[in-house]
């Protein structure tokens, strides 16, 4: 059975995360996809640069591995498993269980969500009423 879930070009805000995560409202994620592979970079919210990789599974979940340079310098690391919602208005949100491999080894849950650009917005905006 072919993957219908696409992540490619689809850029995620983090909306929910618990204490000990880095990543916050300013944190953009941009995806790509290619087959069964997804990869993204994110940064914002103290993060300076970031990088994920992952497999997608054909319900959408993503088993991912990721790094980046955290707030206060040092390079963390971690894992995530990632279940797909799809919103009602076609966006994406991923309810995220992750670990840190580096530093405290803590765990914790987050959720991003997909945001629209404004372009996307303007084209998917109904055509505006013009009086005569």
């Amino acid at each position: 059975m072919r993957n219908h879930i696409n992540y490619d070009g689809r850029i995620f805000r983090s909306v929910a995360n618990t204490p000990n995560g880095e990543v916050g409202g300013e944190t953009l994620f941009h995806y790509r996809q290619q087959g069964d592979l997804v990869w993204a970079t994110y940064a914002g919210n103290g993060i300076v640069q970031g990088h994920l990789i992952a497999n997608v599974a054909p319900d959408g979940a993503l088993d991912m591995r990721y790094h980046h340079r955290s707030p206060s310098g040092a390079l963390m690391t971690g894992v995530c498993r990632s279940r797909l919602e799809i919103l009602p208005d076609g966006r994406y949100r991923l309810h995220e269980e992750w670990q840190w491999t580096s530093g405290d080894k803590s765990r914790g849950t987050s959720v991003i969500e997909e945001v629209r650009n404004e372009v996307q917005r303007f084209r998917s905006a109904p055509p505006p009423i013009i009086a005569a």
